[in-house]
């Protein structure tokens, strides 16, 4: 079974806990198996792999974990959130339709799937709140960063000064190209913008709207892996055809 994750413990909380899938090892291109950008540790069940295969990693990811149950949604790239949403079963895809979750039940992670959008992991000082965020470049233009920390926040009557959270595995500034940006992002995203790279930084902006919403720079933490320069992740735009990696935040039980 091919897992490979960066598990630690949540940074400032003790208590809480979150793991960055890789997508592990990749095959020479003329072995046998699956396509190379599907080969490694796949966990969705929306691309074109093998489901039972999937099926399989999801399960032993969970016991791998130790968590108990977990929760994944159907993102559409949107700013919709949902609060305390129930257990999903790992043999089923999701149809539960948001870009944004929160939980106050210890041993329920919340997974968050991504290849190349920035998976967001939220969590109150006190252990006892967590949230997860998937936030592609349309989440940072609606300020998904930002507004789902805000209602993260305003469900469990949080102060964002005690709000610590860890942007994951993404698309970094050098590969995050619009050649449309006039088109595509409103003028007020225009300092974010490199014109003569054309690319947008995306890393940065996450961490502004962060603040915006009240988070202390501080407490704002990212794992600067960019998910298109490095094979160890799936990149949709390196190639749509490809997996998914998982990002999960999770209460400890006692």
């Amino acid at each position: 079974m091919d897992l490979t994750f960066l598990p630690f413990s949540f940074p400032g909380v003790p208590g809480v806990r979150c793991a960055f899938q890789c997508r592990g090892l990749i095959p020479p291109a003329n072995a046998a198996g699956p396509a190379p950008d599907l080969a490694g540790g796949n966990l969705s069940l929306d691309v074109a792999d093998d489901p039972e295969r999937v099926r399989a990693r999801r399960r032993a990811l969970a016991a791998t974990l130790g968590v108990r149950d977990w929760v994944e949604l159907r993102q559409v790239h949107g700013d919709a959130m949902l609060f305390d949403p129930p257990p999903a079963d790992p043999d089923t895809a999701s149809a539960l339709e948001a870009d944004g979750m929160t939980a106050a039940s210890p041993g329920r992670a919340l997974m968050i799937k991504t290849a190349d959008c920035q998976p967001i992991l939220l969590a109150d000082a006190s252990g006892r709140y967590i949230a997860a965020l998937h936030a592609g470049w349309r989440g940072n233009r609606c300020n998904f960063p930002g507004s789902g920390a805000a209602r993260f926040c305003a469900r469990y009557n949080l102060s964002p000064r005690d709000v610590f959270a860890v942007r994951g595995p993404s698309l970094g500034p050098a590969f995050a190209e619009f050649v449309n940006f006039d088109t595509e992002w409103p003028d007020e995203f225009r300092p974010w913008f490199d014109e003569r790279r054309r690319c947008m930084d995306l890393w940065s902006l996450t961490r502004h709207q962060l603040e915006q919403a009240g988070i202390p720079r501080e407490n704002i933490y990212g794992l600067d892996f960019c998910t298109y320069a490095n094979p160890n992740f799936y990149s949709y735009r390196r190639n749509r055809a490809c997996g998914r990696q998982a990002s999960l935040i999770w209460i400890e039980s006692a």
